[in-house]
């Protein structure tokens, strides 16, 4: 994990929301919420809420619940209480996923869209999400799986690659879409302390209004762009260009329809 690699503050928040938040995020947010709803979730800790895109469909999803948003970027935890202010059972607090500031088991449901791929020690992290479940509490979460299935991600990547031939940036491959092993992720929960683990592949659309927007949203609203930056402050634009020429290329001038796919889980801990 690189220095800037969890790094969402200045700008990121507001492009990452504008222009990643339909296309990436809210079909995935939509089908976590049915799963919590099947749950029959009362008490949920949210981790790595972002700008509120899941936050927003649990609430909706479970209005009788209540929801306590956290992100490691304060940031990003302001962005997303100043989108959504009428949420009567949200609570949103800066909290980091290795120290939550629970002392004791307090939530019957614990849910993370696409964090688990920014904590520094997976294992200490799930640790920190089974101590803070209920007896029979669930941990839900998804990660994505590698670019090869994640059209838009590995086209700008690509793009960003061509850009710096002799020093790639390496974030996206390398963070959000280098930890699609679910066998992997099976083994770390099982090593925290979860026995009753459940995960299958979640393949859902990425649509955006045209090329340019997904290029700015990847290049300026993630940590990517830190990568660009360090290397050249003045090439962001070249990056986005790059990928808005190779977007076209791929799905031509009008709204993009990509593919892409995660993988989610379900974790419980057994006799508790």
């Amino acid at each position: 994990m690189g220095p800037t690699d969890t790094h969402f503050s200045g700008s990121i928040p507001e492009i990452y929301h504008r222009f990643l938040g339909s296309m990436f995020f809210a079909p995935y947010a939509a089908d976590l919420a049915l799963r919590a709803r099947a749950l029959g979730a009362r008490r949920i800790l949210e981790i790595a809420a972002g700008t509120g895109i899941v936050t927003r469909a649990l609430a909706e999803a479970l209005p009788q619940a209540e929801i306590e948003a956290t992100d490691l970027n304060e940031a990003m935890v302001s962005f997303a209480a100043a989108q959504a202010p009428h949420l009567p059972n949200v609570r949103w607090a800066t909290a980091d996923a290795l120290h939550f500031p629970a002392v004791e088991p307090s939530f019957d449901l614990v849910v993370c869209q696409f964090g688990v791929m920014f904590f520094p020690d997976r294992v200490q992290a799930f640790r920190e999400a089974r101590r803070v479940l209920l007896p029979r509490g669930a941990y839900l979460f998804n990660v994505w799986d590698g670019v090869e299935h994640n059209d838009v991600a590995r086209i700008v990547a690509t793009a960003a690659a061509a850009v710096f031939p002799d020093d790639p940036p390496s974030f996206v491959q390398r963070v959000p879409h280098g930890h699609g092993d679910p066998r992997a992720l099976e083994r770390d929960l099982r090593t925290a302390g979860f026995t009753d683990i459940v995960w299958n592949v979640v393949a859902l659309r990425s649509r955006a209004a045209c090329a340019r927007d997904a290029a700015i949203g990847m290049c300026a609203g993630t940590p990517l762009r830190h990568e660009i930056t360090m290397r050249d402050p003045g090439r962001l634009d070249d990056v986005v260009e790059r990928a808005t020429r190779d977007l076209r290329e791929a799905f031509g001038d009008g709204a993009i329809d990509a593919q892409m796919r995660a993988y989610v889980f379900t974790a419980r801990v057994a006799g508790r």
